[in-house]
């Protein structure tokens, strides 16, 4: 969500006549795009704000911001804070080149009012020409999780109009992403008069037929049996799905207003595992919620083991102010929480591992993204169920769809060698190779 975001900021300040740099020390202006939805989160930001400071005394004259949901949750800390000079929040960002105007004269600029209404509809982003392209949909949440700041920093939730995001869709194709990402708080939750989220998946996934379409994050309120339905219907609809339980323990599901039982997700999992055949799921867990008992912890671990996630992202909760469960007793030792946090992780590995052991012999279709982070010999990419899938470059290209033979694996990702010819970018689509 904030990658997509500062591309909405690129867009603004650059039909303003800002253009971008790459090197932080040559700019006149830093922005850095906030998250808070964990205090660890902003503790890093913190740290990035103290990095900036190196270029400040450089430059006297350069103008620090902060962006985003931290910007509108501490907003008057911020603005205290003598290295930042600009504090907006993410329904302002239109107001950011008369605020850096001012900010340039000496005048510290503030905007942090939330909208019922604004989505950047009309923004074209900037973004670098490349593989994968993360698309805004919706923003905001009304489903007031006890444990989340969203609706606080984020507001309520607004969709944008179907049309706009297809001729957005349209745009990327045209310019050679391959992948795109459907991004929302609640992701399922959009709708635009009579069009819910099934609609604009099955819209988005017929622009262009060699092109990818993903989506998150999901609530499990929302996930109908028409969205079940289109992922499974269209082809080029990845075969993953993230899908948040947060706990195994309905009573702290209850706690946590989550909205649903064990039993219903529990359910959901099956009709989509019995709709989409080879379906990947991964999730969100939540330990140490306050009056969290070790029989709490027991029931999500027991959860984890029955319906063995594909990933699984744990965390430890942090209280957060403005949310109700900021008045709840924080009672659970920070010792346990960790502990508890351990205990989750090395099982969701060993499922993992287990999981990708299971594909080795198996060829499976690869969009490439490029180089490796570890050697330039070797290329990387993901298969539609978002497994990584690390091979031996020989003449692929970014945006290439390849076929590669898995030969080992570890808990996150499968390696293998190419098998056969590759497709290249869009020469054919999803549908004529899979024949």
């Amino acid at each position: 969500m904030n990658v997509a975001d500062s591309e909405v900021v690129g867009g603004i300040l650059s039909s303003h006549g800002f253009s971008m740099t790459g090197d932080a020390a040559e700019a006149d202006i830093v922005l850095v795009n906030t998250c808070a939805i964990r205090e660890n989160a902003e503790t890093r930001i913190y740290g990035r704000l103290g990095l900036f400071s190196t270029y400040k005394r450089r430059n006297p004259g350069l103008l620090i911001g902060v962006l985003g949901c931290m910007a509108e949750r501490l907003r008057s800390d911020l603005l205290e804070d003598d290295l930042v000079d600009l504090v907006v929040g993410p329904d302002e960002y239109r107001k950011l080149p008369g605020l850096v105007e001012k900010a340039f004269s000496g005048e510290k600029g503030i905007a942090v009012r939330l909208s019922r209404v604004e989505n950047y509809d009309d923004i074209t982003p900037v973004r670098t020409d490349g593989v994968c392209a993360w698309l805004s949909v919706m923003r905001g949440c009304d489903k007031f999780c006890t444990f989340c700041v969203v609706p606080f920093t984020r507001g309520r939730e607004r969709s944008r109009a179907l049309e706009s995001i297809i001729r957005e869709i349209r745009d990327l194709s045209l310019r050679g992403f391959r992948e795109i990402t459907l991004l929302g708080q609640n992701v399922n939750s959009f709708r635009d008069g009579s069009h819910d989220f099934a609609d604009l998946m099955r819209e988005a996934a017929s622009v262009d037929r060699s092109m990818r379409i993903r989506f998150t994050t999901s609530h499990p309120q929302d996930m109908s049996e028409r969205l079940i339905e289109a992922i499974a219907g269209e082809i080029n609809i990845c075969k993953y799905i993230h899908l948040p339980v947060q706990s195994g323990s309905d009573r702290i599901l209850e706690l946590m207003n989550r909205t649903y039982t064990v039993d219903h997700y529990r359910r959901l999992i099956d009709r989509i595992r019995r709709s989409i055949p080879g379906v990947a799921l991964s999730t969100d867990i939540i330990s140490g919620f306050p009056s969290e008992s070790e029989a709490d912890h027991r029931r999500t671990v027991d959860l984890i083991k029955e319906l063995r996630f594909d990933g699984a992202f744990t965390f430890k909760y942090s209280p957060r102010e403005q949310t109700k469960a900021w008045d709840m007793a924080d009672d659970v030792p920070e010792n346990e929480k960790g502990q508890r946090v351990w205990e989750i992780t090395e099982l969701q590995h060993s499922i993992a591992l287990e999981q990708n052991r299971a594909q080795i012999g198996a060829t499976v279709r690869v969009l490439v993204e490029g180089p490796s982070r570890k050697s330039p010999h070797e290329y990387t990419g993901r298969t539609d169920t978002n497994k990584t899938v690390v091979f031996p470059h020989t003449d692929e290209e970014p945006g290439d769809l390849s076929d590669v033979r898995i030969d080992r694996a570890n808990s996150a990702t499968l390696f293998g060698v190419r098998t056969g010819d590759v497709v290249r970018g869009s020469s054919q689509s999803l549908t004529e190779t899979a024949a």
